[in-house]
């Protein structure tokens, strides 16, 4: 059984004290039900909900309910909510839809994403700065949904974001973490940021391997939604991420590109008795 982490091993988003490293997003499941009984099982105490995608009805406009449904579900398992702009394509689309997602969620969080790329849904490295300026100033605690590059990295921490969530890969392709040297650069250069793996992971071992690389959390939505049993795949999850923390706080053995006698002799006293 899955035990709470040490609180020496807390994060933050904000001023907020966090134990688990899993965020979860909401959308695709098969029911309500299986949601709240997937979020349970991971573990989770954030859960991401884009607005843009989830208010309107299809072909009518109106409101399906499934905002109400979220934050319901927030509030009985005392999870938190993280909005996010999914499916702008501007600055001013995404600023706009943060402000509305604060007046309905009464939370000043928010995970931006402009998106860039219609194929691969890669972020806009200039529209989306633009907006992390403008949202900083206004008082959000902005997480922008980025590429792994290190440059753009630096100047979303330069606009004032203190979390970053890089992509492992595009959303949606479980490939997993398609370039891990860039992943370990942003932890070797920005050590005061918060990085949170998104996008792209497709299995429990993605997740462990991110976490591995010493970044703080992971979020992840289709790997769950979509499988076969998404509670259970929530729960694998857990145990993945948890996993992958563990190992990096206990410290990875080096790596080398010869073998290495696990009980050498020569040059090393041993006692016979």
């Amino acid at each position: 059984m899955s035990t709470t982490p040490s609180p020496r091993d807390t994060w933050r988003i904000g001023d907020t004290e966090l134990h688990s490293r899993f965020l979860l997003g909401t959308a695709g499941y098969p029911s309500p039900e299986v949601l709240r009984q997937a979020i349970e099982a991971s573990g989770s105490q954030v859960l991401t909900l884009g607005l843009k995608r989830t208010l309107a009805v299809p072909g009518t406009g109106g409101d399906n309910g499934f905002v109400q449904i979220i934050r319901d579900t927030a509030s009985t398992l005392g999870v938190h909510l993280l909005p996010n702009t999914a499916g702008c394509r501007s600055a001013h689309e995404a600023i706009t839809l943060a402000h509305m997602a604060r007046e309905l969620l009464g939370t000043h969080w928010l995970k931006l994403e402009v998106v860039g790329d219609e194929q691969t849904l890669q972020p806009d490295p200039f529209e989306l700065l633009e907006a992390a300026r403008q949202l900083v100033r206004d008082g959000f605690e902005v997480l922008p949904y980025c590429t792994d590059d290190l440059v753009s990295a630096q100047r979303l921490v330069d606009a004032g974001c203190r979390i970053l969530m890089p992509w492992a890969a595009p959303i949606g392709s479980g490939l997993g973490l398609l370039n891990p040297w860039a992943l370990r650069t942003l932890r070797a250069r920005l050590p005061g940021i918060t990085l949170i793996v998104d996008a792209g992971l497709g299995a429990p071992s993605h997740a462990t391997a991110a976490m591995e690389l010493g970044l703080d959390a992971v979020l992840l939505n289709s790997a769950v939604s979509q499988a076969r049993d998404p509670v259970g795949m929530a729960r694998a999850f857990r145990h993945a991420v948890e996993a992958g923390r563990a190992g990096f706080t206990a410290g990875l053995m080096p790596t080398s590109d010869v073998a290495v006698a696990t009980t050498p002799v020569s040059g090393h006293p041993f006692v016979l008795i």
